[in-house]
């Protein structure tokens, strides 16, 4: 499904869904409801892998295990942007 239906059907524009998609933004609840809903599955189904890591004495961040075909790859986020980089 391409980013512009999914946002279309999921009432989200098509640049939020991509976003989202790369690790450039953190979706809301409602967000997260809006693209389960509209998937069909489960919100816990699209927060499956994802794991929030509390920092000691700095931010913490997302560490989240990526799912693809050749296996699954580790990225650690920046909790205040939202982005993901490889985890060390």
């Amino acid at each position: 499904m391409s980013q512009e239906r999914l946002g279309s059907i999921a009432s989200l524009h098509r640049t939020e869904i991509g976003m989202l998609e790369q690790g450039t933004r953190l979706a809301r609840v409602d967000t997260l409801m809006k693209i389960a809903g509209s998937l069909a599955v489960s919100p816990m189904e699209l927060l499956e892998g994802i794991e929030w890591i509390p920092g000691v004495e700095s931010e913490g961040g997302f560490l989240v295990v990526e799912r693809s075909l050749g296996g699954p790859t580790t990225a650690r986020g920046n909790a205040s942007a939202g982005e993901l980089r490889s985890a060390p």
